[in-house]
């Protein structure tokens, strides 16, 4: 007799029974259910096995004492060849053999240790990573800045009122779900404390500029929460990295970015919130003179192919405590929506719409030059963008007329520019300008001020900036 059906991740094949089988029936209660048969072949050939009527006995009471589980262990026979056919449920609690874990991975069956098993546990109870408590913190412990931030964005996205957001900060945290009883979440920690690095190594962001593949010719490392991480990390890519190509239609200035903004942010926020944080690598940024490329680790859902991505789909957040937070503060508009607002950028902006791929057990996503910054690169004669950036912080340098020993970032550059075109100009307008919060424009205009490259003249209102054409000595 032959079965019509073969090995698989729900069914699985001996042709005789050894008690270490039983590390079969564990790892399909601990996956998704499956059918063990016992006297069938590996090509599915019913081969039969001898005491047969004693082990249909035998083998629900080894199962019952070695994993309190309850089987159905089903005799059949055929041609005079007996075989066994064990049937295993899906179990709510995860099961273990003699103090080991085990589950299914195709038709394998896997011992289940470390990282692994903390994720098998957590996803048998319904549970996610980031849902788990910390113990030790509290939340006069967190980030004053990450608050901030969330505020500010929930209340400019209408995703809470001043009304919502004028509450302690744990009652705020509580309506975020962001606690477990009286503990704090992973969630929280990683969102609002500013070095989660402290309980999860590698929640940071690593950022580098490549001359090709192999040479890399600077770096940057930017940590602290979760929020702030986005924050800073867009600035710098997009200031330091990222370079824009300046043109002007009459006298509007034009600032062209090989990829937009807003594309790569939600690219960005992606990574951040999908991350495995139970792994030591950190998300990584590559930029090209031509390209950048995002990666991070974490396997995507089993049910959701690359294809699916950019279509309407079923959001599988693998850290959903950390996506609410996200949405709430209206860093995310809608879930499963994501690469469809980036495709709507890309072509609003004749951008290359990103490629993804698996790649290194995570998500890589390469974002090629568009078009028509390749043409404006040719026109202006841009041989590349190193050479581009030099030209550009050497013309920032020659405007604002300044001979500096004092280090100036390319933020703090267009901030002097911007102050030396319109001396009135508005922390906030800095920020809508330079495409950053106000918060890190606070941050740089006060290095500004206390290296003497700029001064405030008059009061907050009414006053204005005045740069300074030497440095102070």
């Amino acid at each position: 007799m032959q079965l019509q059906k073969s090995e698989s991740q729900h069914t699985e094949f001996k042709q005789s029974w050894k008690d270490d089988y039983l590390k079969w029936v564990c790892a399909f209660a601990n996956t998704n259910g499956g059918v063990l048969y016992v006297g069938v072949d590996d090509s599915g050939k019913v081969c039969g096995i001898p005491n047969s009527k004693r082990l249909c006995e035998d083998i629900p009471n080894k199962i019952l004492h070695t994993m309190g589980l309850i089987c159905a262990v089903n005799l059949h026979g055929d041609e005079g060849k007996d075989y066994l056919q064990i049937v295993v449920e899906k179990y709510p609690f995860p099961v273990s053999y003699h103090g080991k874990y085990y589950k299914r991975s195709g038709s394998t069956t896997q011992e289940v240790t470390g990282f692994e098993l903390d994720k098998m546990i957590l996803g048998v109870q319904g549970r996610t990573w980031d849902s788990v408590p910390v113990p030790y913190v509290r939340a006069e412990d967190l980030d004053e800045t990450a608050f901030k931030i969330f505020k500010r964005k929930a209340l400019q996205r209408h995703r809470l009122s001043e009304e919502d957001l004028a509450v302690s900060r744990e009652d705020l945290l509580q309506n975020l779900h962001c606690y477990e009883n009286q503990y704090l979440t992973r969630a929280a920690v990683l969102v609002f404390h500013s070095d989660p690095e402290k309980w999860f190594t590698c929640a940071f962001i690593k950022i580098a500029y490549f001359e090709n593949d192999a040479d890399i010719l600077y770096q940057d490392e930017v940590h602290g929460s979760l929020l702030e991480q986005v924050e800073r990390s867009m600035e710098i890519i997009y200031t330091k990295y990222m370079k824009a190509l300046i043109s002007y239609e009459g006298i509007t200035r034009r600032e062209t970015y090989f990829f937009p903004p807003e594309a790569f942010r939600e690219l960005l926020l992606n990574a951040v919130i999908h991350k495995d944080y139970m792994q030591p690598t950190p998300i990584q940024i590559q930029v090209f003179r031509d390209k950048i490329n995002i990666w991070n680790y974490g396997s995507m859902p089993p049910d959701l192919t690359l294809e699916d991505l950019f279509k309407a789909h079923r959001s599988v957040p693998r850290n959903p405590n950390i996506a609410n937070v996200f949405f709430r503060c209206g860093y995310v508009e809608a879930w499963g929506r994501g690469y469809n607002k980036i495709m709507r950028l890309c072509d609003e902006s004749k951008s290359k719409v990103p490629v993804p791929e698996v790649n290194t057990g995570g998500l890589s996503v390469e974002c090629p030059a568009s078009e028509s910054y390749l043409k404006l690169a040719k026109e202006l004669k841009v041989d590349g963008f190193v050479e581009f950036a030099e030209k550009v912080n050497a013309k920032v340098d020659e405007g604002v007329n300044v001979k500096v020993n004092v280090k100036v970032n390319v933020t703090q550059q267009r901030i002097i520019s911007a102050l030396k075109e319109n001396p009135k100009t508005t922390q906030s307008e800095l920020a809508q300008m330079l495409g950053i919060s106000v918060v890190h424009v606070n941050k740089n205009m006060k290095k500004l001020q206390d290296a003497g490259f700029i001064k405030r003249i008059g009061a907050d209102k009414n006053g204005h900036w005045e740069v300074l054409l030497t440095q102070k000595r």
